[in-house]
C-alpha cells in the first residue's frame, strides 16, 4: 500500500471507532426499547466496518 492509502485507512479507522463510540452512547441514553435496538445494530455495524478496515492494515 502507498502512504496515502495508509492514510486513507488510518483515517476511515478513526471515523468508524467514533461511530461506534457515538452509537453506544446514544444506547446507554435511549429508553425507548425500538431506538435502543436500533442504534445497537448501528453500533454493531460501524463496529464490523471497523473490523474490515482494520483487516486491511
Amino acid at each position: 500500500m502507498t502512504p496515502k492509502e495508509i492514510l486513507y485507512v488510518e483515517d476511515a479507522l478513526g471515523h468508524a471507532q467514533f461511530l461506534t463510540q457515538q452509537n453506544q452512547a446514544a444506547t446507554n441514553q435511549l429508553s425507548d426499547p425500538g431506538l435502543r435496538q436500533l442504534s445497537q445494530q448501528l453500533a454493531g455495524k460501524n463496529q464490523m466496518i471497523f473490523q474490515s478496515f482494520y483487516a486491511l492494515v
